[in-house]
């Protein structure tokens, strides 16, 4: 997707111009097939309310996603939840807008299953590294990018966090996303990153550079290895059916029904319609 940003990446005394320039951006430049999104301002910071008014109010163009920054507890959520109702009623907008959520508060980590399922607007958790750890009084001297990779800690220290996410994630039914790698002449780091994140389930990396665009595909799209070994699974499954059996063995490995269900994920992501596990 493209994210249009008024959080992070703006000065205090520039919100409200940069509300015009997205407002601009919305209506006037093609996004082709992307989702719009915009990222807000906190709930927390008082600038939230204006950013959705002038979104809404503003422009005639559709807002698919609303990305939600440093969000506490469900009851931010609630906030967004009911004020996007009225601004959608109001401007006889005929789709709800939905809602990715950053987590990169201690609560919200605490309470991440409960805020996974605060709204049935939620569509995707996201990681968010920089704040989180300075949340939490980790050191990371470059965004997403994690100590331990120098070797100061024996282990991979954001395990848990990501492990957490994605199982409040996948329990709620939503996609998850990991967060930003802010080392942009790393390339190897941020091709590490998006293998350590694949491999634990996640479906996406936020790129902040248009070099790590190829590479974040590339690490989250199925290779033509894994396709052909879905499509043999399931095939052979279906053969295994047919006759009354419930496994069967492929080069030496059994095969069940768990192999099917991780098999059809992988042809569904490879023909674009796994929007969602």
């Amino acid at each position: 997707m493209i994210l249009l940003d008024l959080e992070a990446s703006v000065a205090l005394a520039d919100k409200a111009t940069a509300r015009s320039n997205v407002v601009r951006a919305l209506d006037g430049l093609d996004f082709g097939r992307m989702p719009r999104a915009v990222r807000i301002n906190a709930v927390a910071s008082a600038l939230a309310y204006r950013d959705l008014i002038d979104l809404f109010e503003g422009t005639s163009a559709a807002i698919d996603l609303i990305v939600l920054p440093q969000v506490r507890d469900v009851a931010d959520i609630a906030f967004v939840d009911r004020l996007l109702d009225q601004l959608e009623a109001a401007t006889g907008r005929g789709r709800r807008t939905g809602l990715e959520v950053i987590v990169e508060e201690a609560s919200a980590l605490r309470d991440v299953g409960e805020i996974a399922r605060a709204s049935d607007r939620i569509e995707a958790l996201v990681y968010g590294p920089g704040d989180l750890a300075a949340a939490l009084g980790m050191p990371m001297r470059s965004l997403g990018v994690p100590d331990e990779w120098d070797a100061r800690y024996p282990g991979h220290r954001i395990h848990h966090i990501l492990g957490e996410l994605l199982v409040a994630a996948r329990a709620a039914g939503l996609r998850v996303i990991d967060g930003p790698f802010a080392a942009i002449g790393d390339t190897d780091g941020f091709r590490r990153a998006c293998a350590v994140s694949r491999s634990m389930g996640y479906d996406g990396k936020w790129c902040i550079h248009p070099s790590q665009i190829a590479d974040c595909n590339a690490a989250f799209s199925p290779s033509e290895e894994e396709i052909a070994w879905a499509g043999r699974v399931v095939a052979a499954l279906d053969e295994a059916a047919a006759d009354g059996r419930g496994a069967v063995t492929i080069d030496g490995q059994m095969i069940d029904a768990a192999n099917v269900r991780l098999a059809r994920r992988t042809l569904a992501m490879a023909s674009g319609d796994a929007a969602r596990p």
